[in-house]
């Protein structure tokens, strides 16, 4: 694995290799052993979105591991001012030990990745979203001790969330069920590949999707850079809430999760939310130790 681009680079095998490693660091974190496998690393972050999760947990993942780590707005830098990308990253690639990224487009992370000699790291573009999956797929394995053969079901918006569940969760075994309107399906393209290489239906029926589901997953409906979309959103999305009713299909002990930050009473009920606060949470304090054992990987 040079890079994190998304997760269909990735082999089932080193998605599991990046698990192991993460409940390796976060127990080592839990009983104070530090390693300090980044002694001296440096990790910029450029974000041309604005993130809670990915700069606390990127930031202070580094810090954790020994190294050292730059925020990088689209403010402060002449990417923003029209530099091309490829000339940002082959002089970033000349001060630092690696790039982790939130941006709008794929290409953008991809070309940092062609252009720079350092590792890449996708932390969110509008197609993708692969740390976080991996934070969901080790918060997922923790609670059930295994992933192969669990059903996951995403209500909502087929977005960059959808896309990255889809391929994280056929990859490692899952069913993978997605509830979303006409005209909002994920990748097409992803979804023929799930189609080919898993157990996947993409449904207009919450019920049909949330069935004997093991995991429930959603995310809100307009997502960064959609704000001027939220009040149309909202009427198309209105039947596309993890509710009582979603939850009454599905498993008797299953998960819910959600990348957050959450909107409730909108793609999630405060009463479920609540319910499964926990898991949520916990899913949230996943991204730390999932991105440290990529960062380990990657720059170690």
């Amino acid at each position: 694995m040079k890079h994190l681009l998304k997760l269909s680079d990735l082999t089932a095998e080193e998605i599991t290799s990046i698990l192991n490693l993460a409940d390796q660091l976060k127990y080592e974190k839990a009983h104070g052993i530090d390693k300090q496998y980044l002694r001296g690393k440096t990790l910029g972050m450029i974000f041309q979105k604005a993130s809670t999760r990915t700069r606390v947990s990127f930031e202070a993942g580094m810090y954790q591991l020994g190294g050292s780590a730059l925020f990088l707005s689209a403010n402060d830098l002449q990417i923003g001012r029209g530099e091309p990308v490829m000339d940002t990253a082959r002089v970033l690639s000349r001060y630092l030990d690696g790039i982790m990224i939130r941006t709008f487009a794929q290409a953008e992370v991809e070309a940092l990745a062609e252009y720079g000699s350092i590792p890449i790291i996708n932390g969110l573009t509008d197609y993708a979203h692969p740390c976080q999956v991996l934070a969901d797929l080790l918060t997922i394995r923790e609670r059930k001790k295994a992933l192969s053969g669990l059903k996951l079901c995403f209500v909502g918006d087929g977005n960059n969330m959808a896309n990255s569940l889809i391929v994280g969760g056929i990859k490692m075994g899952m069913k993978v069920a997605v509830a979303c309107p006409k005209g909002y399906e994920p990748d097409g393209e992803i979804m023929r590949w799930a189609s080919e290489n898993g157990n996947f239906l993409c449904t207009e029926s919450v019920a049909q999707a949330a069935e004997d589901a093991d995991v429930v997953y959603t995310d809100v409906w307009a997502s960064m850079g959609q704000e001027d979309e939220a009040a149309a959103r909202r009427a198309i999305f209105a039947g596309y809430q993890v509710n009582d009713a979603c939850m009454a299909v599905a498993h008797p002990d299953a998960m819910v999760l959600h990348c957050l930050p959450a909107h409730r009473e909108e793609e999630i009920t405060a009463k479920v939310f609540e319910a499964h606060a926990e898991e949520i949470f916990d899913e949230a304090e996943n991204r730390l130790h999932a991105q440290k054992a990529v960062l380990v990987q990657l720059l170690g």
